[in-house]
């Protein structure tokens, strides 16, 4: 059986790379083992301004209408909407947020994301007040990646199958199981890291825990952002997260995270009662050392590719860099420098 591609990986890279070559009439083919990935645990937040000093995501005003365009014609695709657009209030707690929220607001180009800033909400403690953001949501990446998984088994383009790197043959033709890719496409997330071929890149891992819980009184109606998130659901429900661990690199929920989770919620709204959690899971980001994503050809096999370290921004980042991907891999572009992982060769190749 000869295919363009072999993806290995269905988290929210390889089905969102998946289905951009597909709309280019290549044949694919998706192997993943089944088990629960980042993606599926991860709230899928998009917030173009992040961290205490508020820093707009670079190539946000790319990535960003990128990201919707993609998520609004896959929700016509399977009559659903993914992609759930609510705003943001950035819980203020001291002088100095305060001021930077101020110098933000000042700045032209953060106009299209920072609406401006209002007194905390009733039930809301922000001491400073809050700043209220705009093109910010969460993608429902569950239920999209369950969607293209059917998608993909019903074109005959997905093998639930546990890869060993040892069936990957090279010579004298790239072959796995009687598949005969011309290329092969790792978005294995953090697996990377065992990897023969792609090893070599500088992963920074890091586990997160989230809660889903449900609140037997009403819950704010917008993002909260408080260091940590409230992100609300439907019928009363939410998710709150997430932890940033770099040491315990498992995907066991911990009875830590939730007791951290819980304390800060309180702190923010102290006047919720504690919710019933039906919920509590872990995954690993695949971060990296310099916060961006790993995308290219192995420096000594050029049929060998890599997809992957999109960490916590895959949701906003992984469509527009799909579609640069499927680009290269067909020979009508070069990849953009920032993400090319020839910037590692040096490591690949030691004088």
């Amino acid at each position: 059986m000869q295919i363009d591609v072999l993806l290995i990986g269905q988290g929210l890279a390889g089905s969102l790379l998946a289905w951009e070559l597909m709309q280019r009439q290549l044949r694919i083919l998706v192997v993943d083992d089944g088990a629960e990935n980042a993606s599926q645990v991860a709230a899928g937040l998009i917030n173009p301004v992040t961290g205490q000093r508020l820093v707009k995501q670079g190539g946000i005003e790319t990535l960003l209408p990128a990201a919707v365009h993609a998520y609004q014609q896959l929700g016509m695709q399977f009559r659903q909407t993914f992609y759930m657009q609510i705003p943001m209030l950035k819980i203020l707690r001291t002088a100095n947020e305060l001021s930077m929220a101020e110098r933000r607001l000042a700045q032209p180009d953060y106009r299209d994301y920072l609406v401006g800033l209002a007194p905390a909400p009733t039930g809301i403690n922000a001491p400073y007040g809050v700043l209220q953001q705009r093109q910010t949501g969460y993608l429902r990446t569950e239920a999209l990646l369950s969607q293209l998984r059917d998608f993909l088994s019903n074109k005959n383009c997905y093998r639930h199958n546990s890869l060993q790197y040892n069936d990957i043959s090279l010579e004298p033709a790239l072959q796995w199981r009687g598949i005969y890719p011309r290329h092969i496409v790792f978005c294995e997330g953090y697996q990377a890291i065992a990897n023969p071929w792609f090893r070599y890149l500088p992963f920074q891992l890091a586990k997160g825990e989230i809660l889903g819980c449900e609140s037997r009184q009403d819950i704010p109606q917008h993002i909260l952002n408080y260091g940590h998130w409230l992100i609300p659901l439907e019928a009363s429900r939410f998710k709150t997260g997430a932890t940033f661990d770099t040491r315990q690199l498992d995907t066991l929920p911990t009875r830590q995270a939730q007791t951290a989770l819980l304390e800060s919620l309180r702190s923010v709204c102290p006047l919720q009662q504690a919710p019933d959690i039906y919920q509590h899971r872990a995954g690993i980001r695949p971060a990296t050392l310099d916060k961006q994503p790993f995308i290219g050809t192995h420096p000594r096999y050029p049929q060998l590719h890599i997809f992957n370290g999109f960490g916590a921004k895959g949701s906003v980042a992984i469509p527009w860099y799909a579609a640069r991907f499927a680009d290269y891999l067909q020979q009508q572009a070069g990849l953009p420098p920032v993400c090319d992982i020839r910037r590692y060769d040096e490591t690949y190749f030691p004088a």
